[in-house]
């Protein structure tokens, strides 16, 4: 017997004793303490647990949508069962699709519990607030929840307001990240720090500020990456894309632009064989199953933020500036991390191409690639959206439930 057995023997031999001795059924009687009340979380030992909790709501509106996401910018083509999924594939969205209504709520949720848990732990906390690092990444994690949303959604509504320009969710999330920053520095919290500049920049330069966007970006090293966290704990701490083409295979990057990329890191996926030798087909039975290899697993995390994306937003401002060979410097930098060779310099024709092609391969299935051909085509510079829904409606329930919604 090992000591470790042999502690644990006398231990429970003593409990045992002592529970014979007080009352056997007393000792063996287990009592559910019920939920907590909404006193009990006013507690400043419980704000740890409220900020994990937003990092959970956020995770998984963002894998859901990245899903969407990926059929609806043309980063994977359907290959399942799903009606709407086939619907999104062919730039339909609508709001009574069975998954988009689903992802509404979902990222809705994760910026409503980050924004309330915000109130609440500035009440709990005190002063200690504005120096605390859960602060900080509270600020953080509400600033992704509007970018996802600015980034997807057709209108901004909250909490039954009637419907704004979806802009004022780049709008709320400057201002969280800002705040974000602040407190971080406060708390001497160099990563949430870094993420929140890296988080700022991608809406500043959705808002249209470059400027702005160009001076967050430089301040983030190109190997930096703060990623929305998943786990096998629970089935609801699972990655969606994983589930839907990995685990079921509703979706397949065969007949997409990217089925005629190989060997790029950024884009990685794979042919699926079955136990023949035959390419494997997807659950619509027809559809050979090119296989996403962004996400091998349940628990792979999905990126928030990059420093590689940083390098983008820097050449795209060059490029906009006319300054392509500098544009492309950035670009090869970005390139450069990942191991691929460095582009020549294209002449102003071809520019915009290759440099939106580099910038979708950065953040591929990542839930960023329909705002960035939704503002590319709002300037002439794409055509892909071109007779396709360029963002996610209001939802039927929203509807429904919202009297300011006519």
């Amino acid at each position: 017997m090992s000591a470790r057995t042999s502690r644990f023997g006398i231990a429970g031999l003593l409990l045992l004793m002592i529970g014979f001795g007080t009352g056997c059924s007393d000792f063996l009687e287990v009592t559910n303490p019920g939920p907590l009340t909404d006193d009990q979380l006013n507690d400043p030992a419980a704000m740890a647990g409220l900020v994990t909790g937003m990092s959970a709501d956020l995770s998984f509106g963002l894998s859901r949508a990245a899903f969407v996401v990926s059929l609806a910018a043309g980063e994977q083509n359907h290959g399942g069962s799903y009606l709407w999924a086939g619907q999104a594939s062919r730039g339909l969205i609508t709001d009574a699709m069975e998954e988009a209504p689903h992802v509404w709520g979902f990222m809705h949720r994760a910026r409503w519990v980050a924004e309330a848990g915000i109130d609440r732990m500035q009440e709990v906390m005190g002063g200690d607030f504005a120096t605390s690092n859960l602060s900080a990444r509270a600020y953080l994690l509400a600033g992704y929840a509007n970018r996802l949303l600015g980034e997807t959604v057709c209108d901004a509504v909250f909490d039954g307001q009637a419907p704004v320009d979806f802009s004022q969710h780049f709008d709320r999330a400057e201002a969280q990240f800002t705040e974000s920053i602040s407190i971080a520095q406060a708390a001497g919290a160099s990563t949430l720090e870094t993420s929140a500049r890296a988080g700022r920049a991608s809406v500043r330069a959705a808002l249209g500020d470059w400027a702005g966007a160009v001076s967050d970006a430089a301040q983030v090293p190109t190997d930096f990456q703060y990623d929305a966290i998943f786990s096998l704990n629970t089935t609801r701490e699972y990655n969606y894309v994983y589930s839907e083409t990995g685990n079921r295979l509703e979706a397949s990057v065969f007949n997409t632009d990217w089925e005629e990329v190989f060997d790029d890191p950024r884009v990685p996926w794979d042919t699926i064989y079955d136990s023949g030798g035959g390419i494997r087909v997807g659950q619509d039975g027809l559809t050979p199953h090119f296989q996403q290899g962004k996400y091998p697993g349940w628990d792979e995390n999905i990126p928030l933020v990059k420093g590689t994306e940083m390098r983008m937003i820097e050449a795209e401002a060059q490029l906009r500036s006319g300054n392509t060979e500098e544009a492309f410097a950035l670009v090869n930098e970005q390139r450069a991390h990942f191991g691929l060779p460095a582009l020549d310099t294209p002449g102003e024709a071809e520019a915009w191409d290759v440099l939106q092609w580099e910038y979708q391969s950065v953040v591929w299935l990542e839930a960023r690639n329909l705002w960035n051909l939704r503002r590319w085509h709002s300037e002439g510079l794409n055509d892909f959206l071109s007779g396709r829904e360029l963002c996610i409606p209001i939802s039927r329930e929203e509807r429904q439930a919202n009297e300011n919604i006519s």
